[in-house]
């Protein structure tokens, strides 16, 4: 598999004379994505560079571009804005409004299943971006909860266009391959059939019944399964996985989401004014609004909606969209911020950033390991898990196609002690949750496979900030591996990140 330039080398790049990268916010398969200083006019922006790889590519190329002249069309408050475009060396960039706050998706994760308020406000406003494409003969194809993102404000705004085509385009229809993201997908578009907006009235749907349930309605074992099932089954009775909604709000999941096209919302308007009534049905039912629910924002407790952003420098720390970043794909990035929801995105073992049990022992080194494939899996990345930066910076694997490692069982990255210690415990921050975990320990030399080490713990889903305790045997290692199996998805594939590592004794 081939890699990407090393993004390191490119900051303090300036592209056409203007845009400064300043730092790496995600990297996918085709773009780097970076945060960047608008030097003219003196504001933060994100800048998506092509891989110097990819340019000699045609349809990666024209995919590209593709987004930048479809996001250019759109004006509305609900869609990520396009501000420039252009080329520099002879490689494409697109640079893109700087958001503040988290994904959609990174939400659910973190508080689970969303109040039905909220869950209703962020579906008209993801409903409104789209009316716009809409009206411009515009289908998105990938609407799901990592391509939406949450502002300070509370505001969704509707990101990544990428494989967005116009109606009128040839290759709307993309025969025997599926194009989107399988847990999201319409029915015809699992097909290979003609897309067309009732095709995203569907999906919208789906992260519709996510947020109001806190997970998606389909499981498999690959990508196929899951869009088979969206073809062939019906889906959970929201009503039941969720008793306290309303009738109201369960028909517009139902209604978005019949298997054929003829049965759903004809538009993407139509659905915004049954989620308009739904929302306002579960606002009064709630107790919190009354009358016409004209305003979403106001239609929504504002601590409900409001992200509390930590500033701690001039540029606040970045955290990663992924993957790649991760990915990647999404088209503008966030920064770290406070706490504001449930408990839902905490686990048992989640500590405090600065927390930890014990002294800290100090890290010589880390390193890549991918003893299965071709040894090497983004090395230049491997100091960033380890260094002073603990969220802004970051070892990322690279993009694998199926949500395995196939035919690889994981890949790794090891922190290296510069001689061997007892350590009890791990902390492990990542900017995506949910991918497995397992820690083993060696002296040297370093083994050859990972059967070689010696285990010492698993996580089977890891948190942001993950606390992994390990075994009280008095056995002392100098490498510690952190080795990843079921990788998370992205836009461009699966995958995993580590920003930071810290070993207590």
């Amino acid at each position: 598999m081939n890699h990407p330039p090393a993004s390191s080398q490119m900051i303090g790049t300036v592209l056409s004379d203007r845009y400064r990268l300043e730092a790496k916010l995600g990297s996918g398969g085709m773009s780097t994505v970076y945060l960047a200083r608008d030097e003219v006019l003196d504001r933060p922006v994100a800048v998506k560079l092509m891989h110097q790889g990819m340019i000699d590519q045609p349809d990666q190329l024209e995919r590209f571009n593709q987004e930048a002249r479809a996001v250019a069309k759109l004006s509305n408050p609900n869609v990520v804005a396009v501000i420039d475009a252009g080329e520099d060396s002879g490689r494409p960039y697109i640079v893109f409004e700087y958001v503040q706050g988290e994904t959609l998706k990174q939400r659910i994760g973190r508080v689970g299943a969303l109040e039905a308020t909220e869950a209703l406000a962020y579906g008209v406003e993801i409903a409104q971006g789209l009316s716009v494409a809409h009206e411009r003969e515009m289908v998105h194809r990938d609407v799901k909860p990592q391509n939406v993102l949450i502002d300070a404000t509370g505001r969704a705004k509707l990101t990544d266009f990428g494989i967005s085509r116009q109606l009128n385009d040839e290759g709307v229809t993309a025969t025997g391959k599926v194009i989107g993201t399988t847990d999201y997908v319409a029915p015809e578009q699992a097909m290979g059939k003609d897309v067309d907006p009732r095709s995203d009235i569907y999906s919208l749907g789906i992260v519709l019944f996510e947020m109001l349930t806190g997970d998606v309605p389909f499981e498999a074992e690959n990508q196929i399964g899951v869009a088979m099932q969206h073809v062939n089954q019906e889906l959970p009775d929201v009503q039941e996985l969720r008793p306290d909604i309303s009738a109201t709000s369960a028909r517009v999941v139902d209604m978005a989401t019949a298997k054929n096209p003829d049965d759903r919302y004809d538009t993407i308007d139509e659905m915004a004014e049954d989620l308009q009534a739904a929302l306002e049905v579960e606002a009064i039912r709630a107790g919190g609004a009354s009358g016409e629910a004209t305003s979403v924002l106001d239609a929504v407790p504002p601590p409900n909606r409001q992200i509390q952003i930590k500033t701690t420098s001039p540029w606040p720390a970045v955290v990663m969209l992924v993957i790649a970043l991760v990915i990647a794909a999404g088209t503008a990035y966030v920064i770290s911020r406070g706490d504001t929801g449930g408990g839902g995105g905490a686990g048992a073992g989640q500590i405090e950033a600065d927390g930890g049990a014990g002294t800290e022992i100090a890290l010589t080194g880390s390193s890549d390991y991918d003893p299965e494939g071709d040894q090497s899996e983004h090395p230049e990345e491997a100091p960033l898990a380890i260094d002073e930066d603990t969220s802004g910076s970051a070892w990322t694997s690279e993009t694998y196609l199926l949500p395995t490692f196939d035919p690889k069982s994981g890949v790794g990255l090891y922190v290296d002690a510069g001689e061997p210690v007892v350590a009890t415990s791990m902390e492990v921050k990542t900017p995506v949750a949910g991918w497995t975990l397992e820690v083993y320990g060696a002296n040297e030399p370093i083994p050859a496979a990972v059967e070689d080490w010696t285990s010492l713990a698993l996580v089977p889903e890891v948190n942001e900030t993950q606390e992994v305790e390990l075994p009280s045997t008095g056995e002392s290692y100098r490498y510690y591996l952190l080795w990843a199996t079921n990788p998370v998805e992205s836009e461009n594939g699966y995958g995993v990140a580590i920003t930071h590592v810290r070993l207590f004794g």
